[in-house]
Protein backbone atom coordinates (compact mmCIF):
# COMPACT_ATOMS: atom_id res chain seq x y z
CA UNK A 1 0.00 0.00 0.00
CA UNK A 2 1.70 3.68 -0.76
CA UNK A 3 1.52 5.94 1.83
CA UNK A 4 1.87 9.56 1.90
CA UNK A 5 2.82 12.45 4.27
CA UNK A 6 0.25 14.60 5.63
CA UNK A 7 0.90 17.20 7.99
CA UNK A 8 -1.83 18.24 10.02
CA UNK A 9 -1.58 22.09 11.86
CA UNK A 10 -4.12 22.27 14.92
CA UNK A 11 -5.64 26.17 15.25
CA UNK A 12 -7.15 28.00 17.91
CA UNK A 13 -8.87 31.25 19.06
CA UNK A 14 -8.89 31.67 22.81
CA UNK A 15 -11.48 34.90 22.39
CA UNK A 16 -14.28 36.14 21.08
CA UNK A 17 -11.60 38.95 20.08
CA UNK A 18 -9.79 36.80 18.11
CA UNK A 19 -12.68 36.50 15.71
CA UNK A 20 -11.43 38.44 12.37
CA UNK A 21 -14.32 39.05 10.23
CA UNK A 22 -14.49 38.50 6.04
CA UNK A 23 -16.52 40.51 3.62
CA UNK A 24 -20.02 39.17 2.28
CA UNK A 25 -20.17 37.13 -0.69
CA UNK A 26 -21.96 38.75 -3.51
CA UNK A 27 -25.47 37.94 -4.49
CA UNK A 28 -27.42 35.81 -1.79
CA UNK A 29 -25.36 33.90 0.32
CA UNK A 30 -26.73 32.72 3.55
CA UNK A 31 -26.09 30.80 6.41
CA UNK A 32 -28.48 28.73 8.50
CA UNK A 33 -28.75 26.56 11.52
CA UNK A 34 -29.62 22.90 9.99
CA UNK A 35 -31.95 22.37 13.17
CA UNK A 36 -32.82 19.08 12.71
CA UNK A 37 -30.52 16.46 12.95
CA UNK A 38 -30.67 14.25 9.85
CA UNK A 39 -27.97 11.75 8.81
CA UNK A 40 -28.84 11.64 5.41
CA UNK A 41 -27.98 15.59 5.19
CA UNK A 42 -24.82 15.36 7.02
CA UNK A 43 -23.50 13.12 5.28
CA UNK A 44 -24.80 14.63 1.86
CA UNK A 45 -22.45 17.50 2.41
CA UNK A 46 -19.78 15.47 4.53
CA UNK A 47 -19.37 13.25 1.16
CA UNK A 48 -20.25 16.33 -1.75
CA UNK A 49 -17.46 18.98 0.02
CA UNK A 50 -14.37 16.34 1.53
CA UNK A 51 -15.04 13.71 -1.79
CA UNK A 52 -12.26 15.19 -3.65
CA UNK A 53 -10.07 15.82 -1.22
CA UNK A 54 -9.71 12.82 0.64
CA UNK A 55 -12.39 13.20 3.79
CA UNK A 56 -12.72 9.35 3.80
CA UNK A 57 -13.33 8.33 7.89
CA UNK A 58 -17.06 9.22 8.36
CA UNK A 59 -17.76 7.38 5.04
CA UNK A 60 -18.52 3.75 6.97
CA UNK A 61 -20.62 5.33 9.45
CA UNK A 62 -23.69 3.63 9.59
CA UNK A 63 -26.91 5.47 9.60
CA UNK A 64 -27.27 5.29 13.79
CA UNK A 65 -23.82 6.19 14.33
CA UNK A 66 -24.39 9.58 12.52
CA UNK A 67 -27.85 9.88 14.20
CA UNK A 68 -26.16 9.13 17.57
CA UNK A 69 -23.45 11.90 16.54
CA UNK A 70 -25.73 14.79 15.32
CA UNK A 71 -28.59 14.29 18.30
CA UNK A 72 -25.30 14.89 21.31
CA UNK A 73 -25.81 17.80 23.31
CA UNK A 74 -23.44 20.84 21.57
CA UNK A 75 -23.04 19.21 17.75
CA UNK A 76 -24.48 21.86 15.30
CA UNK A 77 -24.61 21.80 11.91
CA UNK A 78 -24.34 25.40 9.91
CA UNK A 79 -24.98 25.52 6.15
CA UNK A 80 -24.29 28.62 3.71
CA UNK A 81 -26.55 28.18 0.83
CA UNK A 82 -26.04 30.44 -2.72
CA UNK A 83 -29.40 31.42 -3.88
CA UNK A 84 -31.36 28.23 -1.98
CA UNK A 85 -28.31 25.60 -3.13
CA UNK A 86 -26.51 24.07 -0.31
CA UNK A 87 -22.90 25.55 -0.78
CA UNK A 88 -21.00 24.05 2.09
CA UNK A 89 -20.99 24.17 5.68
CA UNK A 90 -18.96 23.92 9.24
CA UNK A 91 -19.74 21.53 12.00
CA UNK A 92 -19.42 22.39 15.56
CA UNK A 93 -19.24 19.88 18.62
CA UNK A 94 -18.99 21.04 22.35
CA UNK A 95 -16.58 19.15 24.06
CA UNK A 96 -15.95 19.72 27.57
CA UNK A 97 -14.72 22.95 29.82
CA UNK A 98 -16.03 25.22 26.89
CA UNK A 99 -13.81 24.04 24.41
CA UNK A 100 -15.57 23.70 20.71
CA UNK A 101 -14.33 22.13 18.01
CA UNK A 102 -14.95 23.18 14.32
CA UNK A 103 -14.60 19.46 13.14
CA UNK A 104 -15.71 20.19 9.64
CA UNK A 105 -15.39 23.13 7.95
CA UNK A 106 -15.36 23.41 3.91
CA UNK A 107 -17.31 24.03 0.29
CA UNK A 108 -18.50 22.26 -2.06
CA UNK A 109 -15.97 22.72 -5.36
CA UNK A 110 -18.36 24.77 -7.31
CA UNK A 111 -18.74 27.31 -4.97
CA UNK A 112 -15.19 27.44 -3.88
CA UNK A 113 -13.05 30.58 -4.81
CA UNK A 114 -16.16 33.28 -4.62
CA UNK A 115 -15.61 34.35 -0.95
CA UNK A 116 -18.14 32.10 0.94
CA UNK A 117 -15.28 30.17 2.31
CA UNK A 118 -14.78 33.01 4.31
CA UNK A 119 -18.12 34.18 5.03
CA UNK A 120 -19.42 30.78 6.52
CA UNK A 121 -16.36 30.32 8.61
CA UNK A 122 -16.47 33.85 10.43
CA UNK A 123 -19.99 32.59 10.81
CA UNK A 124 -19.99 29.61 12.07
CA UNK A 125 -16.80 30.41 14.29
CA UNK A 126 -18.90 33.28 16.06
CA UNK A 127 -21.79 30.35 16.36
CA UNK A 128 -19.24 28.67 18.33
CA UNK A 129 -18.47 31.34 20.76
CA UNK A 130 -21.81 31.45 21.47
CA UNK A 131 -22.83 28.15 21.65
CA UNK A 132 -23.69 27.47 25.38
CA UNK A 133 -26.38 30.39 24.36
CA UNK A 134 -28.34 27.47 22.79
CA UNK A 135 -27.11 24.38 24.95
CA UNK A 136 -28.98 24.97 28.33
CA UNK A 137 -26.13 23.35 30.40
CA UNK A 138 -22.93 24.01 28.62
CA UNK A 139 -20.20 25.93 29.25
CA UNK A 140 -19.97 29.21 27.84
CA UNK A 141 -17.36 28.47 25.18
CA UNK A 142 -13.51 29.87 26.25
CA UNK A 143 -11.36 28.02 22.92
CA UNK A 144 -12.56 27.46 19.58
CA UNK A 145 -9.80 24.94 17.90
CA UNK A 146 -9.72 22.68 14.72
CA UNK A 147 -7.72 21.13 12.67
CA UNK A 148 -6.80 21.41 8.81
CA UNK A 149 -4.02 19.37 6.62
CA UNK A 150 -1.90 19.12 3.77
CA UNK A 151 -5.13 17.03 2.19
CA UNK A 152 -7.37 19.84 2.69
CA UNK A 153 -8.15 22.79 -0.12
CA UNK A 154 -4.76 25.33 -1.30
CA UNK A 155 -6.58 27.72 0.69
CA UNK A 156 -7.89 26.15 3.59
CA UNK A 157 -5.19 27.25 6.35
CA UNK A 158 -4.44 31.14 5.27
CA UNK A 159 -8.30 31.21 5.29
CA UNK A 160 -8.43 30.60 9.04
CA UNK A 161 -5.37 32.69 9.25
CA UNK A 162 -7.03 34.92 7.72
CA UNK A 163 -10.24 34.72 10.29
CA UNK A 164 -7.74 34.99 13.25
CA UNK A 165 -7.02 31.31 14.01
CA UNK A 166 -3.57 30.41 15.62
CA UNK A 167 -1.11 27.92 15.30
CA UNK A 168 -0.75 25.41 18.38
CA UNK A 169 0.40 22.15 16.88
CA UNK A 170 2.13 20.66 13.99
CA UNK A 171 2.88 17.16 13.39
CA UNK A 172 3.28 14.75 10.16
CA UNK A 173 2.33 11.43 9.93
CA UNK A 174 2.03 8.59 6.77
CA UNK A 175 -1.03 7.77 5.97
CA UNK A 176 -2.29 5.18 3.50
CA UNK A 177 -2.83 7.19 -0.05
CA UNK A 178 -6.71 7.14 -0.76
CA UNK A 179 -8.27 7.26 -3.74
CA UNK A 180 -10.11 10.55 -3.88
CA UNK A 181 -13.93 8.83 -3.77
CA UNK A 182 -15.99 12.12 -4.73
CA UNK A 183 -19.68 12.18 -3.66
CA UNK A 184 -20.04 9.80 -6.47
CA UNK A 185 -18.02 8.24 -8.90
CA UNK A 186 -17.16 10.54 -11.57
CA UNK A 187 -17.81 13.67 -9.99
CA UNK A 188 -15.03 16.61 -10.61
CA UNK A 189 -12.35 13.53 -11.66
CA UNK A 190 -8.49 14.92 -11.12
Amino acid sequence: MTTIAVTTWSLEQTSPADLLPAAAPEGDVRVVRSETPSPEFSRFLYASVGGDIRWTDRLGWSYDRWRAHLERPGVETWVAYERGTPAGYVELAAGDDGVVEIEYFGLLPAFRGRRIGGHLLARGTARAWDLAERWPGLAPTKRVWLHTCSKDGEHARDNYARRGFRLFDTKVAEEPEVVTPGPWPGAFPA
